[in-house]
């Protein structure tokens, strides 16, 4: 009898590791099918989107978002070289990670920790934001780092370089309820984001890392140091056609 017991647990632990791994399979499948949709079809809202629209409800349930959908040869090449310049110079070459930038801002925000400071550092790509923004809540964790990688790595082999960045633009929080390229063209500068002029895009990639604090501090003094740092780069780097 008790070795009896002892095999019916080793079995009834073997059937709970298959179990959990066929559940993590299935939903990596169904994030897969997911992503091949998102390939051809315009997503309405994000998980950031979703998940900002319920804290903005928490004080006020009336709140809505400012956000709409352009294709990519209506968003302006200015934007797109900003964006690209400020946010991942290397967008057209990589193959969706960074590895050595992920290494070097670990190492610079160790340090900071070390020195008490709280200015951190990203190594994420333009593909990783949009796997984060698109399908992941905004938690940090080794489960939602990975899971992120895995995201990106399934999109960069679905989509093309050209449709992540349009998924980017339109997807990006630009201001406290403020998300995408249009929604921001017209919430900063009355305009389409067609017509956005270098300074212009490159002010608005500069508010990227913290869109909702820019918001209400448009002028500072970093936020036009920084775009006319991005503003010099900008014809520095390469874009999808």
């Amino acid at each position: 009898m008790p070795g009896g017991r002892k095999l019916n647990k080793t079995k009834v632990f073997a059937v709970a590791v298959l179990a959990g791994l066929a559940a993590l399979l299935l939903y990596q499948f169904g994030l897969f099918i997911l992503v091949l949709w998102l390939s051809v079809r315009n997503p309405g809202s994000s998980a950031f989107m979703d998940a900002t629209l319920a804290t903005l409800r928490v004080s006020d349930p009336q709140a809505s978002l400012k956000y709409q959908w352009v294709p990519y040869d209506r968003i302006s090449q200015n934007l797109k070289r900003a964006v690209v310049a400020s946010e991942d110079a290397n967008f057209t070459d990589h193959e969706g990670v960074e590895w050595d930038a992920i290494r070097k801002a670990w190492e610079y925000n160790k340090k900071q920790a070390e020195r008490g400071k709280s200015k951190m550092r990203g190594g994420s790509t333009i593909t990783q934001q949009l796997a984060k923004n698109l399908f992941l809540s905004g938690s940090r964790s080794y489960w939602r780092k990975g899971q992120e990688l895995i995201l990106t790595y399934m999109i960069e082999f679905v989509m093309s370089k050209e449709r992540i960045l349009e998924l980017y633009l339109n997807v990006a929080q630009w201001g406290r309820d403020v998300f995408g390229a249009e929604a921001a063209a017209q919430h900063y500068y009355r305009g389409s984001a067609a017509r956005l002029t270098q300074y212009q895009a490159a002010t608005l990639a500069a508010m990227l890392p913290n869109p909702a604090y820019y918001d209400s501090h448009r002028n500072t003094r970093y936020l036009r140091s920084r775009a006319a740092t991005i503003q010099k780069r900008m014809g520095m780097v390469d874009i999808p056609k």
